[in-house]
């Protein structure tokens, strides 16, 4: 029988143990007119990591990371953060940091009257914008229109927005389309020196290749389904590179490894 979507959640050993994770999800299942998009997938997100959450476009990540973050309600499961639902946070808008779909910007807008529009939210002043704007390198770049970005600029700005509030989380859908190589290396270095600090990243990318270079741990998502959940380095056989472990696992179609 399916599981209403609290039911799991409200288990206090559940709580319990999920309260020794930043993110804890269980048997999460959603469906869209009967198509299921997300199968019962369960994992656990660790402090002071950098997870990929990892598959081709269409595999559900997306739609998982929405329902972590209170977005979706699920069909079932749960997903908790520190042990609780995303509604049942304090001040949730300082504890995580969100970048989803590149970010909604209003055309007109420059960079830096976008990070004052959402700043009041995040509980910080004119000068964290202005550190933001030159930690993500967009400095120069501030006072232009949105409008006029290149796709790398507006990820640097989205990026920037998720960290308005000096967060202990990081969830970002995406964050490597369109940066160019040396964008790429410095979105590795940055969010390998934020998880360095005792902070966690969430990431989902299609860039298996790139992403490789960027993680600790890895949850492999296809179809809907979890196809392995672990260390990078529990999950590559001698010599294999991640795209190739991806396709192994497709074609064994083993389930989860963790």
């Amino acid at each position: 029988m399916a599981q209403d979507a609290h039911t799991t959640q409200d288990h206090p050993q559940n709580r319990q143990d999920a309260r020794q994770q930043v993110i804890s999800v269980r048997d999460l299942r959603k469906e869209f007119r009967g198509t299921r998009a997300v199968d019962g997938v369960s994992f656990d997100v660790r402090p002071g990591r950098v997870t990929g959450f990892l598959g081709p476009n269409g595999a559900g990540k997306t739609t998982t990371l929405r329902m972590i973050l209170g977005l979706i309600r699920p069909t079932g499961g749960s997903a908790l953060l520190w042990g609780s639902p995303y509604a049942g946070l304090t001040a949730p808008t300082r504890r995580i940091g969100v970048g989803l779909d590149g970010g909604a910007f209003v055309g007109p807008r420059t960079g830096r009257g976008h990070l004052r529009c959402y700043a009041p939210a995040a509980g910080c002043g004119p000068e964290r914008v202005d550190r933001l704007l030159a930690d993500v390198g967009l400095s120069d770049a501030a006072d232009r229109p949105v409008a006029g970005y290149s796709t790398g600029m507006k990820q640097r700005l989205s990026l920037a927005s998720a960290l308005l509030g000096d967060p202990e989380l990081l969830v970002l859908d995406e964050p490597a389309n369109g940066l160019d190589p040396e964008g790429m290396l410095w979105l590795r270095e940055f969010l390998r020196d934020f998880a360095a600090s005792g902070r966690t990243v969430l990431l989902s990318s299609h860039l298996l290749g790139e992403m490789e270079q960027t993680v600790d741990d890895v949850l492999l998502m296809h179809h809907g389904r979890l196809l392995s959940s672990g260390p990078l380095d529990g999950l590559l056989e001698p010599g294999e590179r991640l795209e190739s472990a991806f396709l192994r696992l497709t074609r064994a179609g083993n389930g989860v490894r963790a």
